[in-house]
């Protein structure tokens, strides 16, 4: 076994995740309480998910069940770290995770690489899901960020004859573009820098270390292309106005033609 799950265990976890809030308390990196948080909730779930995952596997049904729950979850963490008010913009983000995922996953299945059974359907698409919820993420709130901080640039975009798609295309693009950062310096550095799960996982599985290096690499290439398209459709989604921060009047919402009187 990796560790030992006892007393112990729990002693060390408790007392790393109170210093983590610790550290973010005393440098003023946010709520202390929020690092808690996270924790907690990380422990809850990671235990409801070890007690759930054995008969989710057995069933297809109950599979499709368990991996829309996973996309549903993401849909809505994402619409609030974007958009964090509630309304219509919001609801968008499930589009960029879908569109990176669906044909990733559906590609997998087609072609065998991945069979349609729980124990490896559920940590692939897991794992997919959670670089298009990161990318999307990431790509949104740099792409609203620049467009709040340089709104004199898509007028004078305007001002020169640009459509404002393009216009806010011009000033977003390089913001959006390091969500795809984290990913591209995790591929890059594999193996000289750190190990990722799935090769881990392989290799305690008794999987061999060419298998274990195989299943890593098809990971982090579909990773590679899940959050590009994630990136490129939020992008997309960011020019057209559909995800704004109205509350803040972030962003530059799009302009109304007036209407025609008669």
């Amino acid at each position: 076994m990796l560790l030992d799950v006892n007393a112990t265990f729990g002693a060390v976890l408790a007392v790393l995740l109170a210093l983590a809030a610790g550290v973010v308390a005393s440098a003023r990196l946010g709520r202390a309480r929020d690092t808690l948080v996270a924790g907690a909730r990380a422990a809850v779930q990671l235990v409801a998910v070890s007690l759930v995952i054995g008969w989710v596997v057995r069933a297809v049904p109950l599979l499709i069940c368990f991996l829309l729950l996973m996309y549903a979850v993401a849909v809505r963490t994402a619409g609030r770290r974007v958009v964090p008010a509630p309304g219509r913009a919001w609801p968008w983000v499930a589009v960029p995770i879908a569109a990176g995922v669906v044909p990733v996953v559906t590609a997998l299945l087609l072609t065998g690489i991945v069979p349609l059974r729980g124990i490896a359907l559920v940590p692939v698409t897991g794992i997919l899901i959670g670089g298009a919820l990161t990318a999307t993420v990431l790509g949104g709130r740099r792409a609203l960020d620049e467009l709040a901080n340089r709104k004199g640039e898509v007028e004078a975009g305007l001002a020169i004859g640009l459509l404002e798609r393009e216009a806010r295309l011009e000033v977003a693009r390089e913001a959006a573009s390091d969500a795809l950062l984290p990913g591209m310096d995790q591929t890059r550095t594999v193996g000289l820098v750190t190990l990722p799960g799935a090769f881990v996982g392989m290799l305690l599985g008794g999987a061999s270390p060419l298998q274990a290096g195989a299943a890593q690499l098809f990971v982090l290439v579909a990773l590679l292309l899940v959050q590009a398209v994630a990136v490129a459709v939020t992008l997309e989604l960011v020019a057209r106005g559909r995800l704004v921060r109205v509350e803040r009047g972030a962003g530059v919402t799009p302009r109304r033609r007036p209407r025609r009187s008669g």
